[in-house]
């Protein structure tokens, strides 16, 4: 009697164990995490704050949250080609992204300090005013344009961003294709490497 007794409430706990362990499987990894616990999970990679260190990652403090929360669903959903951001996207939701988004918004982006050559910063200049200004407000400062900020990340960073969109890897609009065609035609590769001096200039 006592034995039957222990083993139905033997199997009673077992079968809520593995509800339970079930039910914390459907949970994001992160569920009820603040804004600045999942956002400091970035500095590994980012630099503290958003402000990055390595030659091919960029500076994310200061972005809009509409640019971040966009980039960041488009790694998830492998719109944009990546080796290691789309398999961390993955692991966040949407209201994650919004979150982390505000909290690198609230932080001040910082410029990289990094060499240049003057005289190419100065076509670069020119052909910043004459091609991507538009999108890319105030010489690429700006982040309440939408479209990211380019003055001062690092040069090696833009570099390869810029290749990713020339072979396709990741989302180009018709108009950025358009005047990244038309530069290159009248100004040849040069111009890209004046403009990534011109971007290196702002610190």
């Amino acid at each position: 009697m006592a034995y039957t007794t222990i083993k139905k409430a033997l199997i009673g706990a077992l079968a809520l164990s593995a509800s339970s362990l079930a039910f914390a499987a459907d949970k994001p990894l992160m569920m009820g995490a603040s804004a600045t616990m999942l956002s400091e999970t970035c500095a590994g990679c980012h630099g503290t704050n958003g402000a990055s260190v390595g030659p091919a990652i960029p500076s994310i403090g200061g972005l809009s949250s509409e640019y971040f929360v966009e980039t960041m669903q488009g790694y998830k959903s492998g719109e944009i080609i990546s080796t290691i951001m789309g398999r961390i996207a993955k692991g966040y939701t949407d209201e994650e992204f919004t979150a982390m988004a505000g909290f690198f918004g609230k932080k001040p982006f910082v410029a990289a300090n990094q060499k240049f050559d003057a005289s190419k910063a100065k076509n670069g200049a020119k052909l910043h005013d004459k091609y991507c200004e538009k999108c890319h407000a105030d010489g690429g400062t700006a982040a309440d344009d939408d479209s990211g900020v380019l003055a001062g990340q690092l040069v090696p960073y833009l570099k390869w961003t810029l290749a990713d969109y020339r072979a396709g890897d990741r989302p180009i609009s018709k108009k950025m294709k358009k005047k990244l065609n038309k530069m290159l035609k009248a100004k040849g590769d040069g111009s890209i490497d004046d403009l990534m001096h011109f971007y290196a200039s702002q610190q």
